[in-house]
């Protein structure tokens, strides 16, 4: 009877017993996703580990899940949430303040209206436009003007959003940004020999970083093109990433504000640490004390937690509930997805432009 209430999750008597079930069945699919990351056909695609186990995960949620819901739950719940938050910190080791100062004030510059400019287009837009909840706001908003599914998944707890906004955001970045994919190489071609607009190679790099969604697809854009286009689009995406935590401490601030506004007594703030976690590893990262065996390491370990949330998100998620919401958030991530292409643009060379 004691075995079967640990399995059965008796929350009072084993917490954390009652989560290994859910923990096993994640790591188990976390692995057999990563591999199949790994698989040159695979890893042409661009699509990268996270999206592979949001898409994963969500396959499993639908099929086999439902059957082991009573004994896995504990422990999906507490990887979506916590494993979350250790990955998010981790990613800081990918990056450094060298960065910043390789790409000049100017990229800061553009990172910054690229992604203040797409995110509060995005809540007039969603908001105003096509009546959507705030929740499904804020995370596409998020994934198109920061850093993709990563971006969402660090926005998911700050704004207290459901598994099913979650994947509606991700879905957006999967499709646009692999559309960003293959166009992107058509604008450069086209833009390189016209005599539209004044631009060099460096110059497209930093546009295809500070407009396309995911880390994974900035790579692939770039790697088509040309090698010093890549190097300058990765330099400028992992830029755009690093404004990752302050946008969520703003972003928590102001929802903790609105939230206390009508109340007599204000609640303490619900502060994203995890955000000045992040912060400080890239300060540390930036030091340059660690080997860069132990820096592979890391980045090994960080892809694991956060392919293990996400599957954990995609777990949890219920394709009805995708359809259910309709062709408002696709719309919406079109009309971004737009912006970024042109309103970016603008953005890329009137701060070049200016700050030459």
């Amino acid at each position: 009877m004691a075995s079967l209430s640990i399995i059965q999750g008796d929350k009072s008597s084993h917490p954390l017993l009652c989560k290994l079930p859910g923990l096993l069945f994640i790591a188990l699919m976390t692995v057999g996703l990563l591999q199949l990351a790994a698989l040159p056909s695979v890893a042409r695609m661009g699509l990268g580990s996270l999206t592979l186990a949001m898409v994963g995960g969500a396959l499993l949620g639908n099929t086999l899940y439902p059957h082991l819901q009573r004994y896995c739950d504990d422990g999906v719940n507490w990887s979506k949430h916590h494993l979350l938050r250790l990955g998010i910190v981790l990613y800081g080791f990918r990056l450094s303040l060298q960065h910043i100062a390789a790409l000049g004030i100017s990229g800061l510059i553009i990172d910054a209206l690229v992604l203040t400019s797409t995110f509060l287009l995005a809540c007039y837009l969603g908001k105003t436009l096509l009546g959507l909840d705030d929740k499904t706001v804020y995370l596409i908003g998020a994934g198109s003007s920061i850093c993709g599914a990563a971006a969402v998944l660090a926005t998911a707890p700050t704004v207290k959003a459901e598994g099913d906004s979650v994947a509606i955001a991700v879905a957006t970045v999967v499709i646009f940004g692999t559309i960003a994919m293959f166009l992107y190489p058509c604008l450069y071609s086209l833009a390189m020999t016209g005599d539209y607009l004044p631009i060099s190679p460096q110059m497209f790099g930093v546009y295809i970083g500070s407009t396309v969604h995911e880390v994974a697809q900035v790579v692939a854009a770039g790697h088509s093109i040309a090698p010093d286009v890549e190097n300058t689009a990765v330099i400028s995406k992992m830029l755009r990433v690093m404004l990752l935590a302050p946008f969520l401490m703003v972003l928590g601030g102001f929802l903790q504000r609105r939230t206390s506004s009508g109340e007599t007594e204000k609640t303490p703030m619900a502060f994203p640490w995890f955000a000045v976690g992040f912060i400080a590893v890239a300060g540390f990262n930036s030091l340059h004390w660690l080997p860069d065996t132990w820096l592979t390491a890391l980045h090994q370990i960080d892809n694991l937690l956060l392919t293990m949330a996400m599957g954990a998100l995609g777990v949890t998620t219920r394709l009805s509930a995708v359809r259910r919401a309709g062709v408002k958030p696709l719309l919406l991530a079109l009309l971004l997805f737009i912006w970024l292409i042109v309103g970016g643009a603008g953005i890329n060379v009137g701060i070049t432009a200016l700050l030459a």
